[in-house]
């Protein structure tokens, strides 16, 4: 208990952290105003659908929207590693308003329902670059890894804000109105959301658009080679996947629960829905405890787990209260596989090419929900309403039980020893990179000895690692001379890299000596891709560089 409190605490701290961060707190805001909008208009489009062609209708809607998406998800992220990503998330909420808006006309006037089903699969293409690239710029924004969970334990809860306030203002703006006046509501939210985030000014923002080499396929691609080749990264997306395959038939069997099961009408659909929105907020309670906390790949196994086992207890007794309840446990579960999910894919993916792993992953996401969505009728035809629940609830437990062994090694390989992510704190290179870059750093750092008498570097050698001394003391000599003495929390070897120069230098070990070596892709990545980080390594250089004739160590 004192554990969990001391948690608490911690969690406390990082929350008003969070806030107090100018950056943050707009991209919180503007993450409620666009989910908000969005999951009303969703309300309005099942309801609609359903009105229009039963459940069979609300499947075939649901998977052309999500298909839609998933085949854009890959092009859209891939704005957010190119452009600025704050014009990325701004642009896709203006275009989204502006769809949503001429579905509100069509609908006033009656136009044809397929008018409204292709503008919803427009706004579901041009929603697919937002969540890319908010996910891609929350790292550089937070200060600290705790800061880091925080921020995504508050995303979650404004998700599941979202999740409940939307179907609610949804559910109520149909029964009083229709669905053009949820149209309108929604444009609104989202312009409103465009504002917030034109006022998010990162620190050491690196200007983007220039394209990497090779064509526009290789990039493309990227984002799924850095998941095919990473096994963390393969398992999250995979169970994620899983989650949101069961989450798309959620979609269609909350409707069939609620006009079927529990004839509680068309409102009904929204208040199920609110209910595990609900759960979200509750859960964030538990998300909290995860600020600070070494097992952040069992508490996403944990979520997955209970996400999907009250689906399948839905179907034991169809009662209205009980329903409520067990929605609002998985809303629990979506919150603590959110944050933990979230903050595990930032903290493994690099910078360069975080938003193409997103929008990979956001891909595989939207073609999950669509299948799951596609599914939902073919079960409910096969098994009936009950036996549909059951199915869809008790997958992912069958999923997630036999990864946790590697679930747990993910945590126990994740934590990074204390003392190299201070050693780069202390470095005036690295001291300025966002936290999840230093943990990833800290990672790649590879311990070498350098016994008494041993040459770390020589001058003239090609250079292919930076060097950071964790104790013991080396001897730095330009042709011949000595120059200068290094000692715990010094570095060498940035010149060779960032000007690609032979080395100017040889390190040579006075006493028996042990360095931390940084490969060349790892350090350059890192340094050239945040603008202090790269000023400060320009300032070392410029002065080592500038009185080396007058004896200063060049490497």
């Amino acid at each position: 208990m004192r554990r969990f409190l001391g948690h608490l605490a911690e969690s406390g701290r990082a929350f008003r952290e969070v806030f107090a961060n100018p950056g943050l707190r707009r991209i919180q805001l503007a993450w409620a105003g666009s989910l908000l909008g969005t999951w009303a208009y969703a309300i309005a489009i099942v309801v609609y659908a359903y009105e229009q062609g039963g459940a069979t209708a609300v499947g075939i809607v649901g998977m052309s929207r999500w298909l839609a998406a998933a085949a854009a998800s890959p092009f859209a992220a891939l704005l957010g590693d190119r452009y600025d990503r704050r014009v990325v998330m701004v642009a896709s909420d203006l275009a989204r308003a502006l769809l949503i808006g001429g579905a509100a006309v069509a609908a006033y006037i009656h136009a044809s329902p397929m008018v409204i089903y292709v503008i919803s699969g427009l706004v579901g293409i041009a929603a697919t670059a937002f969540r890319p690239a908010q996910a891609a710029l929350v790292p550089s924004l937070a200060r600290t890894p705790e800061e880091l969970t925080a921020a995504n334990v508050a995303a979650s809860a404004v998700e599941s804000i979202g999740i409940f306030g939307g179907p609610a203002i949804g559910g109520l703006l149909l029964a009083a109105s229709g669905p053009g006046a949820v149209f309108i509501v929604t444009a609104a939210l989202l312009v409103g959301s465009a504002i917030l985030v034109l006022g998010v000014h990162p620190v050491g923002a690196v200007e983007r658009g220039v394209t990497e080499p090779g064509s526009v396929v290789d990039e493309l691609l990227l984002g799924f080679r850095t998941i095919a080749k990473e096994r963390r990264l393969r398992l999250l997306v995979g169970l994620f996947s899983a989650q949101t395959f069961v989450d798309g038939m959620l979609n269609v069997l909350i409707v069939v629960i609620a006009l079927k099961l529990l004839d509680t009408g068309n409102a009904g659909v929204g208040f199920l829905n609110s209910a595990v929105g609900i759960g979200g907020l509750l859960g964030a309670l538990a998300a909290a405890a995860l600020v600070g906390r070494g097992r952040l790949a069992a508490d996403f196994g944990l979520g997955i787990f209970i996400w999907g086992v009250p689906i399948a207890l839905v179907a034991i007794w169809p009662n209205q209260i009980f329903a409520l309840v067990l929605l609002g446990v998985v809303g629990i579960g979506n919150t603590i596989v959110d944050v933990s999910g979230m903050t595990l894919l930032q903290r493994a993916a690099p910078d360069e090419v975080i938003a193409r792993v997103f929008g990979v992953m956001e891909s595989l996401f939207l073609l999950s929900v669509g299948l799951g969505a596609l599914a939902a009728p073919l079960l409910l035809n096969w098994l009936g309403t009950r036996g549909a629940l059951i199915a869809a609830g008790a997958l992912l437990p069958l999923l997630v039980v036999p990864a946790w062994p590697r679930l747990n090694e993910m945590d126990r390989a994740s934590r990074v020893p204390r003392d190299r992510l201070e050693l780069l704190q202390s470095n005036p290179i690295f001291a300025p990179l966002p936290e999840a870059t230093l943990e990833q750093l800290a990672g790649a750092l590879e311990e070498l000895q350098a016994p008494t008498g041993d040459d770390v570097i020589r001058q003239g050698e090609a250079g292919d690692r930076f060097y950071l001394v964790k104790d013991g003391t080396l001897e730095v000599y330009v042709d011949t001379k000595l120059v200068q003495t290094l000692g715990p929390g010094d570095s060498f070897g940035e010149i060779a890299l960032l000007r690609d120069l032979p080395r100017t230098a040889t390190v040579r070990a006075k006493t028996p000596a042990t360095v931390f070596a940084l490969d060349r892709r790892a350090f350059l990545t890192a340094v050239t891709g945040f603008g202090p980080s790269l000023s400060a390594a320009e300032a070392v250089i410029g002065m080592r560089l500038g009185p080396a004739r007058a004896g200063i160590v060049r490497a």
